[in-house]
């Protein structure tokens, strides 16, 4: 009996140290509101061509609601693995990720092993490098409210101004990638992904051989953060590309020659629409997709001080006369104004070059203000404004067609409470 008592105990003990070894954790985030904004699209003569009204109980105003898994599994001798599978929820929709997506959707999903005193390395859906460093340097937060103009976003739906989709300025996240990342050596880390996704197939008919099926879609980035004292930096650059064969360009209307905003090097060709700013109806084929960004922090104690500079530029690779190039900058501020109230402003302008050369550019600007009230470590109210506009501008488009004419504005505001968890 003692001899059963003791080899019980002896698993137990042994069975506890493993599981000490290891650990996952769920986490989120919920955030609901009311959202409000107002939209309108203008021509040279001042006429409004469209305008858009906004009000609703909506969600993830202020961060984008969320639920997630990640665990950590000591390996032994400084070596251990990880994982995350993390995905959007909106708590407004009857699906968990929202009708529109039927299910639920993907925010990064990834692998990896670490080494003390060396870095980690991951493969999966993950993040970009610019994403990570804009998280890290932004006033706002990268809330989904108009007036960034780094992450430029619209709460409550897309709008005729450059704020209807937060992947405008740089490519989110990314799939089939595998990334690298230092440990903190002196105050530097460097950081570095690279993007795999070809498939080439050849398709008969009948008798005949054509080339065709092919998807080429890959890309590349590296870059490096620096903390001294309160300064903090950071820089990246990124490259995509996706290519097709020639059976698969389609018509010059739909994008022999087309450029686009999104990229995504997981095969899939999503086309972004600025109206009256960019390139529409671009298919997304055949896309160098270049993106730097560098952005700063400094804590004054009383108040952290922003500083950001974005430039993306998408080339067609069929021909280089015809792409889409935006750059933005920003500053601003935040602070704890008591120890449950904080505060953040920031302001931006940048530009539009589009579609190639001998067309206008657009310029465009916006700001913002929002405010946090704690609750507690977990909860807090929040309330945000902001606002975006762009001057008059126009494209020629592959076929000789002028395209455009318009300036467009949006303001939008929001107030509502978010939980984590």
């Amino acid at each position: 009996m003692k001899k059963s008592l003791f080899a019980v105990a002896a698993v137990t003990a042994f069975a506890g140290a493993a599981q000490a070894q290891s650990s996952v954790t769920v986490y989120g985030l919920l955030d609901v509101g009311y959202i409000g904004g107002n939209s309108r699209l203008t021509n040279n003569s001042s006429t409004p061509v469209s305008k858009t009204t906004t009000n609703q109980f909506g969600q993830s105003a202020e961060s984008t609601s969320r639920l997630g898994f990640k665990g950590v599994e000591d390996l032994g001798n400084g070596t251990s693995a990880f994982f995350t599978a993390e995905f959007a929820l909106y708590p407004q929709d009857t699906n968990t990720s929202g009708n529109s997506n039927a299910g639920l959707l993907n925010r990064q999903t990834f692998v990896g092993l670490k080494k003390n005193g060396i870095g980690q390395t991951a493969l999966g859906l993950q993040q970009t490098g610019v994403f990570n460093a804009v998280a890290v340097t932004d006033p706002g937060q990268m809330n989904n409210v108009a007036g960034n103009v780094i992450y430029s976003s619209y709460a409550g739906g897309s709008s005729n101004s450059d704020s209807g989709a937060n992947s405008i300025g740089f490519t989110n996240r990314i799939a089939n990638v595998i990334t690298f990342k230092t440990d903190n050596f002196a105050g530097f880390t460097a950081n570095a992904l690279y993007s795999l996704n070809n498939k080439n197939q050849n398709q008969v008919t009948t008798t005949t051989l054509t080339s065709g099926g092919n998807t080429n879609a890959g890309g590349w980035g590296l870059g490096a953060d620096y903390t001294f004292k309160k300064f903090y930096v950071n820089a990246q650059y990124q490259a995509f590309k996706q290519l097709t064969t020639a059976t698969d360009l389609g018509t010059a209307a739909q994008g022999n020659t087309a450029v686009f905003t999104q990229p995504q090097a997981n095969g899939a060709t999503t086309a972004s629409t600025v109206t009256g700013q960019a390139v529409t109806g671009a298919i997304g084929n055949n896309v160098q997709d270049n993106q730097f960004y560098a952005g700063a922090t400094y804590d004054f104690g009383i108040l952290k001080a922003y500083a950001q500079y974005l430039n993306r530029k998408a080339t067609s690779t069929v021909s280089s006369n015809y792409y889409i190039k935006r750059q933005a900058e920003q500053i601003g501020v935040r602070s704890f104004i008591t120890p449950t109230v904080e505060a953040w402003a920031s302001a931006g302008l940048g530009r539009y070059t589009a579609f190639g050369p001998g067309n206008s550019a657009v310029n465009f600007n916006g700001w913002q203000l929002g405010s946090n009230y704690y609750l507690s470590k977990r909860t807090n109210l929040y309330a945000i404004y902001g606002q975006t506009l762009s001057s008059t501008g126009s494209y020629t488009t592959v076929s000789g067609s002028m395209i455009g004419g318009n300036s467009s504005g949006a303001s939008n505001y929001a107030v509502g409470v978010r939980h984590t968890f």
